[in-house]
């Protein structure tokens, strides 16, 4: 497989599966790409909106694809944010505002329990395939640490002190829902050689 599109803007994310995939599997951004078209996430899971997107890449570019979606769900809140994690407080997909928005909702809260889900779709050679990965742990009560994205700074993992935002970006990558699904990724592209 020479040439995978990682269908995603978001530089935080590539430079989090770069670092996993290695030199071994290169990616390329849709910027790298020049692809500038629209990536919809009209489905009602992640694993949909995740084929969607890849579908949609591979049919424009004829590229190898995959596309992730990534919830965060939390119990207290039936789930929510989930599908709708990037836009929680809007459709500006403001990660500040959809953190602020997840603290108010969560305030007061007993239950704080919740996981981050990772689907990722790869479109390939005229096949489909998904990679999984969850993590458990809760919302803490405040942000802490500066590192990571998104809601990092209120997820603190199951058996550690430190939220993802606190963590180097090795150990979030070791233990963390994209993590998992791109590690399952790169076994199968090894397989396919």
């Amino acid at each position: 497989m020479k040439r995978l599109v990682f269908a995603t803007r978001n530089v935080h994310k590539v430079a989090e599966v770069q670092e996993i995939l290695t030199k071994k599997h290169p990616i390329l951004s849709l910027r790298e790409v020049g692809y500038n078209g629209e990536l919809p996430e009209e489905q009602q899971t992640l694993a949909g909106n995740a084929l969607q997107k890849a579908r949609r890449v591979r049919r424009e570019l004829g590229a190898n694809c995959f596309a992730d979606d990534t919830g965060l769900e939390v119990d207290a809140l039936d789930g929510a944010p989930g599908i709708h994690s990037a836009r929680f407080a809007g459709e500006a997909c403001d990660p500040e505002a959809n953190t602020r928005e997840l603290l108010k909702r969560m305030q007061g809260a007993a239950r704080r329990d919740a996981r981050f889900r990772c689907v990722i779709a790869l479109a390939s050679n005229g096949r489909e395939y998904l990679f999984e990965g969850s993590v458990e742990g809760e919302i803490l009560e405040s942000p802490r640490g500066t590192g990571g994205f998104g809601y990092d700074a209120v997820f603190r993992p199951a058996g550690y002190e430190e939220s993802f935002a606190e963590m180097s970006p090795e150990l979030k990558n070791t233990i963390s829902h994209r993590g998992m699904a791109v590690r399952e990724l790169a076994q199968f592209l090894d397989s396919q050689h």
